[in-house]
């Protein structure tokens, strides 16, 4: 990977990464387009971290298929796809970690503390090996983004953050690797949190701005179906994730965990 990124970049190539867990879908395949679109190469990683996942967390039965990864790189037109073993990643007696102790602290920082830890630990060591120009993200895992360009910023990494919007289904569901666990049912009940967020952006520009209307609103919506249950919903700065009383469009961010029977997922929606 080192040589075939130092070879990219001496021909005068801008790289491109894109860190994935892997299970590729609709929106990692807007992020390699938006990478193609700036001329840059692109190149995918696909490493199902152990380090981002807690002890109760859904390691073992992650979605996995490098085939099926690696084909859908190629069509997309991607330069490079990196999959890494663990071993390779993380050897034997590995030690150290980078964690970043303010943006990442509410939110899925409550209900998932290893989560930033991990994926700064792993995503510090792929920007090592690749050096790109260019980090692509999907503002999906909006507070991830943030945690990442904070570390980013304090480790004075000379690293782009570049993102792209959160891609959805006709019936408006986010893409995630993990609607693949949702039975028919769980879907169908899954899209209440959907129908809430835009019912809170329908809020703010009626012009609401109390953040408590806001966010019971778009409880009671959630609240309707049965397999639903709210681990957080807040309306909060979208660079800092700290939480708003008053709702300030274009700087607030209303982000949603949630569980479907025991299916976790999250979604937001700017304000």
């Amino acid at each position: 990977m080192r040589a075939s990124a130092a070879e990219l970049r001496a021909s005068g190539r801008r790289l491109a990464l894109i860190p994935t867990l892997g299970a590729l879908h609709a929106g990692h395949v807007s992020l390699i387009r938006l990478a193609r679109a700036r001329g840059d190469a692109v190149i995918v990683s696909v490493f199902v971290n152990p380090l981002q996942f807690g002890a109760n967390e859904d390691f073992a039965k992650y979605p996995r298929n490098a085939a099926a990864d690696a084909a859908l790189c190629e069509r997309e037109g991607a330069d490079v796809f990196f999959a890494p073993a663990t071993e390779e990643m993380f050897p034997k007696h590995f030690s150290t970690a980078v964690t970043e102790d303010r943006v990442s602290k509410p939110l899925c920082g409550v209900s998932r503390p290893v989560l930033f830890k991990g994926v700064l630990t792993c995503w510090l060591k792929l920007l090592n090996v690749v050096q790109p120009h260019a980090l692509v993200m999907g503002e999906k895992d909006f507070q991830q983004v943030a945690v990442v360009r904070k570390a980013l910023a304090d480790l004075a990494l000379p690293v782009e953050i570049v993102t792209a919007p959160t891609v959805r289904d006709a019936d408006g569901l986010a893409i995630s690797a993990r609607n693949a666990y949702l039975t028919p049912n769980q879907r169908d009940e899954a899209l209440a949190v959907h129908q809430a967020l835009m019912r809170a952006r329908e809020m703010v520009d009626a012009g609401v701005r109390s953040a408590d209307r806001v966010v019971a609103e778009a409880t009671h919506i959630m609240a309707a179906k049965r397999r639903l249950r709210v681990i957080y919903i807040a309306v909060v700065n979208r660079e800092t994730m700290e939480p708003m009383r008053e709702v300030v469009p274009g700087v607030s961010l209303m982000a949603v965990a949630f569980w479907v029977d025991e299916i976790r997922l999250t979604d937001n929606i700017p304000l």
